[in-house]
């Protein structure tokens, strides 16, 4: 918790949360969302019942 969040100041957390998430976007860390993006889900089927079937027969 940050001393701007234990003082009761709002604008100072709004500044905090916002620095953070800065900080967040240049280093990578949030990034369009991958779940919705309308690709095929995979993990609830064999691997040799997907598109990696020729792969999961090399391994």
């Amino acid at each position: 918790m940050s001393a701007a969040n234990r003082a009761g100041e709002a604008e100072g957390v709004a500044r905090v949360r916002a620095a953070v998430d800065a900080a967040k976007h240049a280093l990578g860390e949030r990034a369009p969302v991958w779940w919705s993006d309308g690709a095929l889900e995979w993990q609830r089927h064999m691997a040799r019942n997907t598109a990696y079937t020729e792969w999961f027969a090399t391994v």
